[in-house]
Protein backbone atom coordinates (compact mmCIF):
# COMPACT_ATOMS: atom_id res chain seq x y z
CA UNK A 1 0.00 0.00 0.00
CA UNK A 2 1.32 3.38 -0.82
CA UNK A 3 1.56 5.90 1.45
CA UNK A 4 0.15 9.30 1.03
CA UNK A 5 2.54 12.43 2.37
CA UNK A 6 0.09 15.14 3.68
CA UNK A 7 1.16 18.53 4.95
CA UNK A 8 -0.97 19.48 8.08
CA UNK A 9 -1.46 23.20 9.59
CA UNK A 10 -2.22 23.55 13.00
CA UNK A 11 -3.01 27.23 12.36
CA UNK A 12 -3.06 29.22 15.78
CA UNK A 13 -4.08 32.86 16.36
CA UNK A 14 -3.31 34.93 19.42
CA UNK A 15 -1.70 31.39 20.62
CA UNK A 16 -5.14 30.52 21.72
CA UNK A 17 -7.56 29.59 18.60
CA UNK A 18 -6.92 27.60 16.01
CA UNK A 19 -8.86 26.71 12.50
CA UNK A 20 -10.23 23.63 11.76
CA UNK A 21 -11.99 22.36 8.49
CA UNK A 22 -14.70 20.11 7.92
CA UNK A 23 -14.17 17.45 5.47
CA UNK A 24 -16.46 17.09 2.41
CA UNK A 25 -18.53 14.12 2.73
CA UNK A 26 -17.43 12.60 -0.59
CA UNK A 27 -13.76 12.29 0.77
CA UNK A 28 -12.06 9.56 2.79
CA UNK A 29 -13.65 10.33 6.60
CA UNK A 30 -15.73 12.37 5.17
CA UNK A 31 -17.84 14.61 7.95
CA UNK A 32 -15.04 14.49 10.03
CA UNK A 33 -13.21 18.07 11.29
CA UNK A 34 -9.60 18.07 10.42
CA UNK A 35 -6.66 20.55 10.61
CA UNK A 36 -6.17 22.65 7.03
CA UNK A 37 -3.65 20.94 4.53
CA UNK A 38 -3.16 18.75 1.87
CA UNK A 39 -1.15 16.25 -0.20
CA UNK A 40 2.65 17.06 -1.09
CA UNK A 41 3.07 17.06 -4.62
CA UNK A 42 6.60 15.60 -5.74
CA UNK A 43 9.32 17.93 -5.61
CA UNK A 44 7.79 20.43 -3.32
CA UNK A 45 8.78 20.73 0.50
CA UNK A 46 6.23 20.35 2.82
CA UNK A 47 6.38 24.19 4.16
CA UNK A 48 5.95 24.83 0.80
CA UNK A 49 2.89 22.73 0.08
CA UNK A 50 1.53 24.02 3.16
CA UNK A 51 1.63 27.72 1.62
CA UNK A 52 -0.19 25.89 -1.79
CA UNK A 53 -2.57 24.35 0.30
CA UNK A 54 -3.77 26.81 3.14
CA UNK A 55 -3.86 29.64 0.08
CA UNK A 56 -5.98 26.98 -2.01
CA UNK A 57 -7.94 25.43 0.80
CA UNK A 58 -9.32 28.13 3.22
CA UNK A 59 -7.72 31.64 1.62
CA UNK A 60 -5.19 32.06 4.07
CA UNK A 61 -1.77 33.92 3.49
CA UNK A 62 1.05 32.74 5.33
CA UNK A 63 4.81 32.28 4.67
CA UNK A 64 7.38 29.48 5.42
CA UNK A 65 9.21 31.74 8.23
CA UNK A 66 5.51 31.22 10.15
CA UNK A 67 5.93 27.51 10.21
CA UNK A 68 7.73 24.86 12.59
CA UNK A 69 7.85 21.51 12.27
CA UNK A 70 5.48 20.08 15.36
CA UNK A 71 5.34 16.21 14.48
CA UNK A 72 5.08 13.53 11.96
CA UNK A 73 2.34 10.81 12.32
CA UNK A 74 2.76 7.29 10.21
CA UNK A 75 -0.71 6.02 10.18
CA UNK A 76 -2.18 3.02 8.60
CA UNK A 77 -6.13 2.98 7.85
CA UNK A 78 -8.07 -0.12 6.22
CA UNK A 79 -8.13 1.42 2.77
CA UNK A 80 -4.49 3.84 2.82
CA UNK A 81 -1.36 4.46 4.87
CA UNK A 82 -1.04 8.46 5.49
CA UNK A 83 2.41 10.35 6.73
CA UNK A 84 1.17 13.28 8.48
CA UNK A 85 3.89 16.07 8.69
CA UNK A 86 2.34 18.51 10.63
CA UNK A 87 3.72 22.12 10.70
CA UNK A 88 2.56 24.82 13.66
CA UNK A 89 1.67 27.63 11.85
CA UNK A 90 1.45 31.82 13.68
CA UNK A 91 -1.29 33.70 11.76
CA UNK A 92 -2.04 36.98 12.52
CA UNK A 93 -5.12 38.52 12.73
CA UNK A 94 -5.87 40.12 9.73
CA UNK A 95 -4.83 37.18 8.02
CA UNK A 96 -7.54 35.01 10.13
CA UNK A 97 -10.18 37.38 9.69
CA UNK A 98 -10.17 36.40 6.01
CA UNK A 99 -9.68 32.64 6.59
CA UNK A 100 -12.74 30.63 4.93
CA UNK A 101 -13.78 27.74 2.95
CA UNK A 102 -12.70 28.67 0.00
CA UNK A 103 -13.75 25.08 -1.30
CA UNK A 104 -16.80 25.17 0.34
CA UNK A 105 -16.56 23.43 3.02
CA UNK A 106 -17.70 24.65 6.55
CA UNK A 107 -14.23 26.02 8.67
CA UNK A 108 -14.03 27.04 12.07
CA UNK A 109 -11.77 29.02 14.33
CA UNK A 110 -12.33 28.35 18.30
CA UNK A 111 -10.13 28.21 21.08
CA UNK A 112 -7.72 25.02 21.71
CA UNK A 113 -10.00 24.06 24.76
CA UNK A 114 -12.92 23.01 22.54
CA UNK A 115 -11.11 21.19 19.86
CA UNK A 116 -12.00 17.62 22.38
CA UNK A 117 -15.51 18.79 21.04
CA UNK A 118 -15.31 18.09 17.70
CA UNK A 119 -14.88 14.53 15.58
CA UNK A 120 -11.54 14.27 14.29
CA UNK A 121 -9.98 11.38 12.14
CA UNK A 122 -8.18 8.26 14.33
CA UNK A 123 -4.63 9.77 12.81
CA UNK A 124 -5.41 13.40 14.35
CA UNK A 125 -5.15 12.21 17.97
CA UNK A 126 -1.44 13.31 18.60
CA UNK A 127 -2.16 16.22 16.99
CA UNK A 128 -4.54 17.00 19.36
CA UNK A 129 -2.90 15.66 22.32
CA UNK A 130 0.21 18.30 20.78
CA UNK A 131 -1.42 21.20 20.61
CA UNK A 132 -3.03 20.70 24.55
CA UNK A 133 0.01 19.66 25.91
CA UNK A 134 2.00 23.18 23.82
CA UNK A 135 -0.90 25.85 24.73
CA UNK A 136 -2.49 24.13 27.52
Amino acid sequence: MKTVHVAVAVVVVNDHDILIARRPDDKHQGGLWEFPGGKVEAGESVTAALVRELDEEVALSVTEQSMSPLLQIPFDYPDKSVLLDVYWVEADMNSALLAHGAEGQEVRWLPFTRLAEFEFPAANQPILNAVCARLG
